[in-house]
């Protein structure tokens, strides 16, 4: 029997406007302190965005976006953060900010297969 892996995962939304609360989902974090996992998924599909907010950088949101993988990979360059312990990195990530690149609150769950999880919910919360 293939071992099961408890995990949390929050999932990435663009807020164009803050104080609207309307988002649009463009990624998932997903994290398994037993495992020793964390990754990030994202896609923005611009033609959407523009539809939902003109006004907002396109560059400046995929910027944001690639500090969040920085993050939670652990690359150098993601700043100090990126090389906090796992845990600690996935809270960074899902702590309540009030910008436009926000996070749900943490959901979890059991699984055999991080990578294939990440997929699914990537698939069915974003795409």
């Amino acid at each position: 029997m293939q071992k099961k892996y408890l995990y949390e995962y929050a999932v990435i939304r663009v807020l164009p406007k803050v104080e609207r609360e309307e988002f649009i989902n463009v990624g998932v974090i997903l994290f398994s302190k037993e495992a020793r996992y964390i990754k990030t998924l994202y896609k923005v599909d611009e033609k959407r965005l523009k539809c939902f907010a003109s006004e907002l950088s396109y560059e400046a949101l995929q910027n944001g976006l690639r500090a969040f993988d920085k993050i939670s990979s652990g690359h150098k360059d993601g700043g100090a953060i990126a090389q906090f312990e796992l845990a600690e990195r996935f809270r960074w990530l899902t702590a309540v900010r009030s910008t436009c690149i926000q996070t749900s609150r943490p959901h979890s769950g059991f699984t055999t297969d991080l990578d294939q999880t990440l997929q699914s919910l990537f698939e069915e919360l974003v795409l």
